[in-house]
């Protein structure tokens, strides 16, 4: 096969698979991939999945990938909180939840790590379209309880360390709605931390 024809067919894909090249092009030799990558045409993000070498490698394409890579999953936990600006530093590693097993990914990108969640608990994000990458990620709500049911915050000592913006906290997260998500918990472990996170921020 030709690169052109290759490249025209998935030119708008950020990542692809190579589930996704063989539903294209059923006899596809594998063996262009790496001679493909050894030509610096291709990027191999991690087994199975690839990039064109010139594509947009930014925050967001990360966050596309976080989605592509492991699915069912949504952005959340420290990389919601990073993006909704309510933790002041930025994040090394992509973190979603999930509903499959906890995995973690090193790849060439970055590193991506997936915490399992209940199905019951899987709710609560959007899709979300900026640049030219669409992904899903939890809502300022479900950011923030995803974080604690899966984070041993259980003191007042331990909410200051995280040093949340409590301006921000207050600006963008509808308490209605945090207060609705919390009851499908239907946990007291979360209604204790979830208490802390409100004095903290004084709502």
């Amino acid at each position: 096969m030709k690169y052109l024809v290759f490249k025209e067919a998935f030119q708008n894909f950020p990542v692809f698979s190579v589930k996704d090249i063989q539903k294209r092009f059923p006899d596809f030799d594998n063996r262009r991939l790496v001679e493909w990558q050894e030509k610096g045409y291709l990027l191999k993000v991690r087994r199975g999945y690839y990039c064109f070498t010139e594509q947009r490698k930014d925050e967001k394409f990360s966050y596309f990938l976080a989605n592509a890579m492991y699915s069912p999953s949504y952005l959340s936990l420290e990389s919601g909180l990073a993006f909704y600006n309510l933790i002041p530093e930025g994040v090394f590693i992509t973190t979603s939840v999930t509903t499959r097993n906890t995995a973690n990914h090193n790849t060439s990108i970055g590193i991506f790590d997936y915490r399992h969640i209940n199905k019951r608990l899987f709710f609560g994000y959007r899709l979300l379209k900026e640049q030219s990458f669409t992904f899903k990620i939890a809502e300022p709500e479900k950011v923030v309880l995803d974080f604690f049911y899966l984070n041993k915050i259980d003191s007042p000592e331990e909410m200051e360390e995280l040093r949340l913006n409590e301006i921000q906290a207050k600006e963008i997260i509808n308490f209605e709605k945090l207060d609705k998500y919390q009851r499908v918990f239907d946990s007291r472990v979360i209604n204790k931390r979830m208490q802390l996170f409100k004095n903290m921020i004084n709502a």
